[in-house]
């Protein structure tokens, strides 16, 4: 199987353990993007994984690119060039003080980027599935040319799209976003959202449902899921289902809506304790594209999303660090944690 996905890869700077920025005297250094996170599941899960994306032609572009060589993704379709590398700033949350991300993004490669950077019939040969977030149009009206652009391209083709609409309300507004994703969706095939994003992009929300009291309706989601594919023709809308208990502890399903079927498929339900919860949703996404692409039914393939997600949350930094037996492992049902000797 070949995936293609298309984003934004930046510096991830975090102060060490669980300090505050205004406190952090020295920072770890990583990479990590949307996009690229699903790439990097998927390149670990045997698949040909394909990144896409704009990178200066210096050192800390090279090393972007190495990060992402060194775990089998296939990096000959990254356009090189531009001044710098987005950056994001990542602080980790504890216990009842939740997460901060800030951006330093402006005038990245990427965003500086023009559609005719990337060519989108050499990209696409031999694909079968395309995937991209709602963060990469955030960065700009070029970048919504640019997906629609490589959505045209592969639906030409015959090649699946996937979309986690992923709203970012520190890069766009409501109405920015709303506008831009209408546009794009209409070549979607497989939407991913999660609580919040249906309710921010498009205004669809579910009934009965708290997500800041950890309150899940499942009825309301099964509606949510409904409109989405009724607005937009979706084949499959997937919504992952997070309860914020603190920020170590989470309650994490999901939910996978099969349209030709009418069949709502509900994962078992994972307490997670949480080492680091950003690329979370990636990992879903990665992890839901290969059961898909592997022939896995409704409720088969969103076990395995879950599986690998929460796995996530245990491994710091962007990349979802493990292997196809450890994601079949857990959904199959061996979540107890225990050694491996």
């Amino acid at each position: 199987m070949k995936v293609v996905t298309f984003g934004e890869l930046m510096v991830r700077l975090q102060p060490y353990n669980y300090e505050r920025f205004v406190q952090a005297d020295h920072l770890e250094f990583s990479f990590g993007g949307g996009e690229a996170n699903v790439a990097v599941s998927l390149a670990n899960y045997g698949a040909h994984a394909v990144y896409v994306t704009k990178l200066p032609a210096h050192a800390i572009g090279q090393a972007a690119v190495n990060s992402l060589r060194r775990y089998g993704v296939d990096t000959t379709k990254i356009v090189r060039g531009g001044n710098r590398v987005g950056i994001y700033y990542n602080e980790k949350g504890a216990s009842q003080r939740g997460s901060v991300c800030i951006y330093d993004r402006a005038r990245s490669a990427i965003q500086e980027s023009q559609p005719s950077d990337f060519d989108w019939d050499s990209i696409f040969e031999g694909a079968d599935w395309f995937h991209f977030t709602g963060i990469t149009p955030a960065l700009g009206p070029n970048l919504v040319d640019a997906c629609e652009d490589a959505c045209k391209a592969a639906k030409a083709r015959g090649v699946k799209i996937s979309c986690d609409l992923n709203y970012r309300g520190k890069l766009w507004t409501r109405d920015q976003a709303r506008a831009a994703m209408t546009r794009l969706c209409q070549y979607v095939d497989v939407c991913i959202s999660n609580e919040e994003d249906a309710k921010d992009v498009f205004g669809i929300e579910a009934e009965a449902t708290d997500i800041y009291a950890g309150e899940i309706n499942r009825e309301g989601y099964k509606s949510v899921a409904k409109q989405l594919a009724d607005k937009f023709g979706f084949e499959k809308v997937a919504i992952t289902l997070r309860e914020s208990h603190s920020a170590f502890d989470n309650g994490w399903s999901a939910m996978l809506y099969d349209v030709a079927s009418d069949e709502y498929c509900f994962s078992k339900k994972y307490d997670l304790h949480i080492i680091n919860r950003v690329g979370g949703g990636d990992s879903f996404g990665g992890g839901l594209i290969y059961a898909l692409l592997s022939g896995k039914s409704t409720q088969e393939a969103v076990e395995f999303a879950v599986a690998a997600s929460a796995l996530k949350h245990s491994i710091e930094g962007d990349y979802n660090m493990v292997t196809l037996p450890e994601v079949e492992k857990l959904a199959g049902g061996d979540g107890s944690g225990r050694i491996q000797r």
